[in-house]
């Protein structure tokens, strides 16, 4: 596994992770999935496809970083004004790299053009020619109608001939190129001074503050305590819980239980919120946990519930 440590840029409070790599290296490595929150150019509806950065629970973050998987960077801090100079020379390379893979791009549709998709532009190529020489006819022919002789002008005679033909699906008109996130490649970016390698130095500097009290606590160390059991955790405030429990990756799996934080074992718990609870389980093919933190031991205890004995 390669040593090096995941950059986690702070910003506003909110940890966020730009690189893709690092994305799937959380997931497949250490079973975190965070949330995608960035837009994509080319959807016009950006309500059901997201892009990064992917933003990860305070929970997700926290956990990264105590078990030396990441490290926190004050992303605000890290960038410096850039020159005028700087921003021009980084603006000229990244439209150099966008030519060079459209390039590359058409240089590779081209090898792989299917042959009807060949006879298709050859057969517009003579329509265009077959234009072309119908439009000198008709041009000749209205020289000649002209009471004073005029001697055709080359250069129009070469517009003509350079007309552009009728647009053709040989090649595509769009491409998906891939540009490195800015923080990762301009040279006004340095987060070397910026860096935290522990939640308490990254508290110490005031860019993160989780967790801060009794119910932080208590929903990182049921995080955490579920986590080291193997299972992959969601947000659960859908299903009226605080993290939905996965025994595989999402993508693949649906949740298995619905998470409840009890902050201590002495809190009370109400018999409606246990109906509640229950029954919304019951609806949605989940069991509900109750997890209760134990603050001074470090510990968590599990409650299940389900409805049975029907009928």
């Amino acid at each position: 596994m390669d040593s090096r440590k995941i950059p986690i840029r702070v910003a506003n409070g909110r940890a966020y992770i730009w690189d893709v790599d690092d994305l799937q290296t959380i997931r497949s490595e250490h079973r975190l999935c965070g949330l995608l929150v960035g837009t994509l150019p080319h959807l016009s509806q950006q309500n059901l496809f997201l892009g990064i950065p992917s933003q990860l629970m305070p929970e997700e973050a926290a956990l990264l970083v105590e078990k030396e998987y990441a490290v926190f960077v004050d992303d605000a801090s890290a960038y410096r004004g850039a020159t005028l100079s700087e921003f021009n020379a980084w603006n000229a390379e990244q439209r150099e790299y966008i030519k060079h893979q459209q390039l590359v791009l058409e240089q590779e549709h081209a090898n792989k053009k299917p042959p009807e998709v060949a006879q298709k532009v050859m057969s517009e190529e003579a329509i265009r020619k077959r234009k072309e020489r119908e439009m000198k006819r008709q041009k000749k022919a209205a020289e000649l109608q002209e009471t004073e002789a005029e001697v055709p002008n080359a250069n129009e005679e070469k517009v003509v001939e350079a007309e552009a033909p009728e647009s053709s699906n040989a090649f595509p008109t769009t491409y998906n190129i891939s540009i490195a996130a800015p923080s990762s490649s301009v040279p006004w970016y340095d987060p070397s001074n910026s860096t935290y390698s522990s939640i308490s130095s990254a508290k110490a500097a005031g860019i993160w503050d989780f967790p801060s009290d009794l119910q932080d606590r208590a929903r990182y160390g049921v995080f955490k305590d579920l986590w080291e059991q193997g299972y992959f955790m969601g947000g659960g405030i859908r299903f009226g819980g605080d993290y939905l429990v996965y025994p595989g990756d999402p993508l693949r799996y649906h949740s298995h239980f619905c998470a409840t934080v009890i902050s201590s074992p002495t809190q009370r718990i109400q018999p409606m919120e246990i109906v509640a609870h229950g029954r919304l389980g019951t609806a949605t093919k989940k069991t509900h946990l109750f997890c209760t933190w134990d603050d001074e031991k470090g510990t968590v205890d599990y409650l299940s519930i389900e409805w049975a004995g029907f009928g």
